[in-house]
C-alpha cells in the first residue's frame, strides 16, 4: 500500500507539469502577440507591406490580432471628432493642372497687332479734282507777253471805311482779309463779287512788342495747337486762294511752326503767299519742299505812309515786272496807299502793264497746276 500511495504522488507530479508547461507556453505567445501588436502600432506600415500574421491560440482569453487591412487613400476628415486612423498612408491628390493652351493659329488668321499711327495728311476731296487756289481764282486779264503786276491789300476788315474804299478800287487786286475783322462771309463776298481775289491775312508772332491780334500762332504752341488756330482763322470766310503771314517775323523764321502750317494749307488745296517780314523766313523753303504753289512778296508799297513815298515804290514794282515779267507788291489800306493806287492803276496799263490777281503770278512762278 505505502508502495501505491508513492506512486500517485510522483504520478500526480507528472501530471502537474505539463498544465504548468501549457500555461507558460500560452503565456508567452500571448506576450509574444502583444509585442508585435505593438511594434506594429508604433511604425506605419509601408505600402505593398503584408501585415502581421495573427497566430491563432487554442483556448486563449484573449482572440488574434487581426492583420490591419490595405489603407486605401483616405477622403479628408468630415469633422474634427472623427479622426482618421492613426498614421495612415494618405496619397496625395493629384496636382491641379492648368487648361492646356489652344493651339495656335495659323499666321493666315493671326490678328494684326493695333499700331497707332499719326493721321495720313490727304488732300480735302476737290469737286472735279480742281484744287482751291485755282477753283477761288479771279480770271486774270490776257497778259499777251506784258509785264505782269499783282498788288495784295494787307490788314482788310479792321478799319471798315478804308477796306471798303480799297474794295472799290478797280481790279483786280488781292484783298488779305484778317480772319478777327467783323462781318468777314458778307464783305469778303462782296468784294470778291466786285472781281477781287481773297487771302486769309494769318496773324503770327511777331520779332517785337507788336501785338499781332487774336488767336495769332505763337513759336510756344504745340503743333496740335498750331494746326487748331489756323482751323479757326481758315473758317471765318471762304472763298479764298491761300494765305499770307501778318507781322510773323519771329513765327514764320521757325520751322517747327512754320512745318504744320504749310503742311495743313497743301492739304486743302490753298497757296502761300510769304510776305517775307524777315530775310530769315523759311515759308519759301518749306513750300517747295511740299511741291504746294506759293511765292514771296518783292515790294512794300507803305513802310513810309505819303503818296510820293508809295508812287516811288510802285515805280520799283514795275521795274521788276519788266526784268522778271512779274512781280508782288503788298500795301495796306492806308489813306495815301489808296490815294496813289487810285492814280497809278489807269496809268500802269499805258504804260504796258497789266495787273492780274496773285494767283496768276503764282501759276507763272512755279508752273502750278
Amino acid at each position: 500500500m505505502a508502495g501505491r500511495r508513492g506512486g500517485r504522488k510522483a504520478g500526480t507530479g507528472v501530471t502537474v507539469a505539463p498544465i504548468l508547461l501549457a500555461l507558460v507556453a500560452v503565456a508567452a505567445v500571448f506576450g509574444f502577440a502583444l509585442l508585435v501588436a505593438s511594434l506594429r502600432d508604433s511604425a506605419p506600415t509601408a505600402p505593398n507591406t503584408p501585415a502581421a500574421v495573427a497566430v491563432a491560440v487554442p483556448a486563449a482569453p484573449v482572440a488574434a490580432v487581426p492583420a490591419p487591412p490595405r489603407v486605401a487613400p483616405a477622403p479628408p476628415p468630415t469633422a474634427p471628432d472623427n479622426p482618421a486612423p492613426a498614421e495612415p498612408v494618405v496619397e496625395a491628390p493629384p496636382p491641379v493642372r492648368a487648361a492646356p493652351a489652344p493651339p495656335p493659329l495659323p499666321p493666315s488668321v493671326l490678328p494684326e497687332p493695333v499700331v497707332l499711327r499719326p493721321p495720313a495728311v490727304l488732300p480735302v476731296p476737290i469737286p472735279g479734282g480742281v484744287p482751291a487756289w485755282r477753283r477761288h481764282a479771279v480770271p486774270a486779264p490776257a497778259i499777251d507777253g506784258r509785264p505782269a503786276i499783282a498788288i495784295i491789300i494787307d490788314d482788310m476788315g479792321v478799319d471798315v471805311k478804308r477796306s471798303d474804299r480799297a474794295a472799290a478800287l478797280p481790279g483786280p487786286l488781292t484783298l488779305a482779309w484778317l480772319p478777327y475783322a467783323t462781318d468777314l462771309p458778307r464783305r469778303a463776298a462782296a468784294a470778291r463779287s466786285a472781281g477781287h481775289e481773297l487771302l486769309v491775312h494769318l496773324p503770327m508772332e511777331p520779332g517785337g512788342p507788336a501785338d499781332p491780334g487774336p488767336g495769332a500762332l505763337l513759336v510756344s504752341l504745340r503743333p496740335d495747337e498750331i494746326v487748331q488756330r489756323l482751323d479757326r482763322a481758315l473758317a471765318a470766310f471762304g472763298g479764298y486762294v491761300g494765305v499770307n503771314n501778318h507781322m510773323g517775323s519771329r513765327f514764320t523764321a521757325n520751322r517747327a511752326g512754320m512745318a504744320p502750317v504749310l503742311a495743313e494749307l497743301h492739304r486743302r488745296g490753298l497757296l502761300w503767299l510769304d510776305s517775307r517780314t524777315t530775310p530769315d523766313t523759311v515759308g519759301p523753303d518749306i513750300a517747295r519742299g511740299l511741291g504746294m504753289p506759293s511765292a514771296g512778296r518783292d515790294v512794300f508799297l507803305d513802310n513810309t505812309r505819303t503818296v510820293e513815298a508809295v508812287q516811288a515804290q510802285l515805280a520799283r514794282t514795275e521795274a521788276i515786272a519788266r526784268s522778271t515779267g512779274t512781280a508782288i507788291a503788298i500795301g495796306h489800306p492806308h489813306d495815301a496807299t489808296l490815294a496813289a493806287l487810285a492814280g497809278w492803276i489807269p496809268e500802269m496799263r499805258r504804260r504796258g502793264f497789266v495787273l492780274v490777281p496773285l494767283s496768276a503770278v503764282v501759276r507763272a512762278r512755279c508752273a502750278c497746276e
